[in-house]
């Protein structure tokens, strides 16, 4: 028996030096960890637990794959169970394969069944090209499961190195893509490819990198200098994420405070002409300023994220007026629509700050259709049944008004500070519209227009009209926000909603 436990030993070993020590020293001088290495920084200490270990590879004629070029197991984050996967570039530069796939999906079918999340390092030159289209089918293997459970267990992609062709996929359906600066990158087709179809020319990281990703396409939602950095963020993101769709977040009890912040009122200027950081008001309202920002480069006239009030995990959205004073445009509204439809997929209550003029205007927006994506932002907010607050702090004007949490559309409370406009359009553009034959036709029209603009600022956008109407649920001070939002959210901590049966609804892609 001694004999066979010496051969387990060794057989393990070998697994566990993967591509050998050459490629180990390869992976390190190009700044990168081995996948080993990164399951450790990722997870509690001595928490992993490896499945599968000595899965081999069919095609055995090309050469081993140590483990078959991915480490899969599961082990804990704060204590609280995950399951990892972590491709290893220095055997077969990490491509998959038929038995790569199979432990993959293996891993997601357990992390499924057991309601925990699912966090996969990505590192692969791609398909197996060896394995001919049993790779390819790997894929489709993995892309299925990453469909069928999603909205079921939190999904998480790292992208530690080159993720090329079919493997894009796969993290573009899950819930979260974190890259790192200078040494990730993904594309479809890489840049010898694109130069011989179109004769451009591009290097990789322009074409792909981390910096692309996170401020152009939008794929990526957040990224870090290094490894280990990207790891403490993946650790922090999970920390306000629930384990499966049927449980509430985790609680952080904090020590209680009255809710009244003094310098709220300082933080946004009266006039709506005048930008300011819609940040300072969030970091004003959630615990220690705690505020975790997705997606913080890629359409910045939305800002969306996560915190917590009174301890327990909100998903914060709201209009940035230093970007295109916060109107929407295509991508903020994907952007938003996206985040919505997560936070209500995993049961954390939604908080929007609206300042909002409006949807941008132009051909470009029109033409690429402004009208189909600012419906996503609708369709999300009504489709939601968690707990919805909105806090109107300035402009709310037209259409933008109603998607943006509007009590028509779902809104379990909506708040509003004294100075907010709510109404079809700007004063001053209203005023222009309803008044024009009076200020034609005014001995002094400059000074008319101011009148009526005036005029029409009192009569109609301002809160108090919303809130005889009953759109508005109360006007408060801004110095109240956070206790008022404490309140909506334990008086709303039992909330209960139905929808229509059905299959699923259709939004407008």
């Amino acid at each position: 028996m001694y004999k066979k436990i010496d051969e387990l030993a060794d057989r393990r070993r070998r697994v566990e030096l993967g591509g050998g020590d050459k490629k180990i020293r390869s992976q390190h001088d190009k700044g990168k960890l081995t996948a080993r290495e990164r399951i450790d920084l990722l997870l509690d200490e001595d928490t992993f637990v490896e499945l599968n270990p000595f899965v081999e590879n069919t095609a055995a004629d090309f050469g081993e794959a140590p483990g078959e070029g991915v480490v899969t197991g599961y082990g804990k984050i704060h204590g609280r169970a995950v399951y990892v996967f972590a491709q290893d570039f220095t055997v077969f530069g990490g491509a998959l394969g038929e038995m790569h796939a199979l432990k993959i999906a293996r891993l997601m079918d357990l992390a499924a069944k057991n309601g925990a999340p699912i966090i996969g390092l990505n590192d692969s030159g791609g398909a197996r090209i060896q394995e001919g289209v049993i790779s390819l089918d790997g894929y489709g293997h993995i892309f299925y499961r990453n469909s069928i459970y999603s909205g079921v267990i939190p999904q998480i992609s790292v992208i530690m190195g080159p993720c090329a062709g079919g493997a894009v996929y796969s993290p573009a359906i899950t819930d979260f893509v974190f890259m790192v600066e200078k040494t990730s990158q993904m594309f479809i087709t890489g840049p010898k490819v694109i130069k011989t179809v179109t004769g451009e020319q591009i290097s990789t990281e322009d074409l792909g990198g981390a910096g692309v990703h996170s401020s152009v396409s939008g794929n990526a939602h957040f990224t870090s200098p290094s490894e280990p950095e990207v790891l403490d963020e993946v650790r922090r993101l999970l920390s306000f994420l629930p384990q499966n769709n049927v449980e509430d977040p985790p609680r952080v009890y904090e020590k209680a405070d009255d809710g009244w912040v003094d310098d709220m009122i300082e933080v946004v200027p009266a006039e709506g002409t005048k930008v300011y950081d819609v940040r300072q008001v969030i970091e004003r309202v959630v615990d220690r300023g705690d505020f975790m920002e997705v997606q913080q480069n890629f359409a910045k006239n939305i800002v969306v994220g996560f915190g917590r009030i009174d301890g327990q995990t909100v998903g914060v959205a709201a209009n940035q007026p230093k970007v295109m004073a916060g109107g929407l445009d295509i991508d903020s509204s994907d952007k938003l629509s996206r985040f919505i439809r997560f936070c209500d997929s995993f049961n954390i209550p939604l908080i929007t700050f609206v300042d909002v003029t409006g949807f941008f205007p132009g051909v470009n927006q029109e033409h690429r259709g402004i009208i189909r994506h600012g419906a996503k932002i609708l369709y999300a907010y009504s489709e939601a049944t968690v707990p919805k607050i909105s806090v109107i702090t300035r402009k709310a004007y037209g259409g933008a008004y109603v998607a943006l949490n509007s009590k028509a559309i779902g809104a379990d409370m909506v708040y509003a500070w004294p100075g907010a406009e709510v109404a079809v359009m700007g004063p001053e553009g209203a005023a222009n519209i309803i008044y024009s034959r009076e200020i034609a036709n005014s001995p002094d029209p400059q000074a008319t227009r101011t009148e009526k603009i005036e005029e029409y600022r009192e009569k109609f956008a301002n809160p108090y009209v919303a809130a005889s109407k009953g759109m508005v649920d109360d006007v408060i001070d801004p110095r109240e926000t956070r206790l008022k939002l404490k309140q909506s959210l334990e008086m709303l901590k039992g909330k209960r909603e139905h929808r229509p049966s059905k299959k699923h609804g259709n939004i407008p892609l």
